[in-house]
């Protein structure tokens, strides 16, 4: 009967370190879902923002101006990979 009780109460310690195990788990899994939806969120603004600056270049290449000297050009082009390798590092964490 003294084993049985032994049992008993090991198994009740062992269910209880289960359970906060889980619930710690739980905690995260929020915390990675909430960092997914804002990951998603941050590729969605950088898909936005790349799309605007293609159209400026595109408008600008059309039209002749707006940028006009290499300078200007490869300023562009360093913003606009910059804002690839942003989606890039989103897309990253996203299947990490």
């Amino acid at each position: 009967m003294v084993v049985l009780n032994e049992s008993i109460a090991q198994l009740k310690e062992k269910l209880q370190l289960l359970l906060k195990a889980y619930k710690h788990i739980q905690k995260e899994n929020q915390q990675l879902q909430k960092e997914a939806v804002a990951l998603h969120q941050q590729q969605a603004l950088g898909k936005q923002k790349l799309s605007q600056l293609e159209q400026q270049l595109a408008a600008a290449q059309l039209s002749g101006g707006g940028i006009g000297n290499d300078a200007e050009k490869q300023k562009l082009q360093q913003k606009i990979d910059a804002y690839l390798k942003e989606i890039d590092k989103c897309i990253a964490l996203l299947h990490a």
